[in-house]
């Protein structure tokens, strides 16, 4: 075979998922985040999209429509398609947070989704302690008591405390918060930053934490569910958190 006979090298984003629009605005998002195009900066013009990635300006219109939903541009008369600063950009937004999770070298957005985690689920906490009935405490009983037995079993173990957390969250009848804290965790659930290593010690002293809150919803204790999720949320990120960043942004 010749070299005229080979076929062109496909482009990554090709091979990204059916969608076309999608395609092209996962690899935009993307590029934005990594600094390709620098806040301040124009995006291509719609003609150089449409060539760069083989689309019509139809699908290049839609893109800037969804990147503009997403905080990342704005349509300035003159200027074009302009990259907003970081600090415009919707960070519950899928593509988004994927992104800079993906791309920060520190775990400066992850201690800020603990933060953010750990205020939401402690607030919740303690309106569960107030509307918990018997059902709902025997059931978290039953997931603190099943975890002490898979400990051992980390995949296991994972499925239990998320239905732990979220049998809370469901309880407390806040689906916004809810809706919030699970948006971050699916982002999070498979990174290994944040997930941290598999070992038997650290599911063993995260279900301690899973216990105390378990005991104060179930003696109907507010404040002290929301200081058990608080603390508990807190050591077990601090246990599995990578040794590098600056820990003051997980202080308050």
């Amino acid at each position: 075979m010749t070299a005229s006979d080979r076929q062109p090298a496909v482009p990554d984003w090709v091979r990204r998922p059916a969608n076309l629009g999608s395609a092209v605005t996962a690899e935009l998002v993307d590029r934005i985040v990594r600094g390709v195009h620098p806040p301040g900066t124009s995006l291509p013009s719609e003609p150089a999209l449409c060539e760069s990635f083989s689309v019509s300006r139809t699908v290049v219109r839609e893109t800037v429509k969804l990147l503009q939903a997403k905080g990342l541009v704005q349509v300035r008369q003159g200027a074009g398609t302009v990259v907003n600063p970081a600090s415009m950009w919707n960070m519950l937004d899928e593509l988004v947070l994927a992104a800079v999770i993906a791309e920060d070298e520190t775990v400066a957005v992850l201690d800020d989704l603990v933060v953010t985690r750990r205020l939401l689920e402690s607030d919740m906490a303690m309106v569960a302690a107030r509307t918990a009935g018997p059902e709902v405490v025997a059931r978290l009983g039953e997931l603190v008591d099943r975890m002490d037995e898979l400990v051992g079993e980390p995949v296991a173990y994972r499925e239990l405390d998320l239905a732990f957390h979220d049998t809370i969250m469901q309880v407390s009848g806040n689906r916004l918060a809810r809706g919030v804290v699970r948006a971050l965790e699916n982002q999070v659930v498979n990174t290994a930053r944040y997930v941290g290593p598999s070992e038997r010690a650290l599911c063993v002293a995260s279900n301690k934490g899973h216990r105390r809150v378990y005991e104060r919803i179930a003696a109907g204790d507010p404040e002290g569910a929301a200081k058990a999720m608080y603390d508990h949320i807190t050591e077990a990120w601090l246990a599995r958190r990578p040794a590098s960043g600056d820990l003051t942004r997980l202080e308050r």
